[in-house]
């Protein structure tokens, strides 16, 4: 559509025209999704559904920071579960209790925080606990000679 609005014609005749001279000319031949029917055309209008589909295109997602913490703390426990010593459970403790102490001194936007920092010594005492139950299965054990 190279061509401007001629003065004195209508808007809706002058778009119909230019449509149909492209149709005419082929250019809406072969365009990807010809013959089928319109993506999400039974849900409901979202003003911003072309962010959310660009989002999903790139792989990309947004919480709120206040939910993104809550779930990098849920992450950090599960680290914490899986470390293999005892001062790298400290160590992962330490660092997500500093990002929430962060956020409960200035909090984030968005829903409430629902965290405190975790109790290190009840983290260590639960991976101490997990480690036994897999040593006593035969997991990594130390065997007698």
């Amino acid at each position: 559509m190279t061509e401007r609005k001629p003065p004195g014609v209508g808007f809706e005749t002058w778009a119909d025209r230019q449509i149909r001279e492209a149709a005419e000319r082929g250019e809406f031949d072969g365009l990807p999704g010809m013959g089928r029917p319109l993506p999400d055309l039974d849900q409901p209008y979202d003003d911003l559904w072309w962010v959310r589909k660009k989002m999903s295109r790139e792989g990309l997602s947004y919480l709120p920071p206040a939910l993104a913490l809550r779930k990098e703390a849920e992450d950090a426990l599960a680290a914490a579960r899986r470390a293999r010593s005892e001062p790298e459970v400290r160590r992962i403790v330490a660092g997500i209790n500093g990002r929430i102490r962060a956020a409960l001194r200035m909090p984030p936007p968005g829903p409430p925080l629902g965290l405190e920092p975790f109790d290190a010594e009840e983290v260590v005492r639960e991976w101490r606990q997990g480690r036994g139950e897999r040593e006593g299965r035969g997991g990594g054990g130390r065997r007698p000679a």
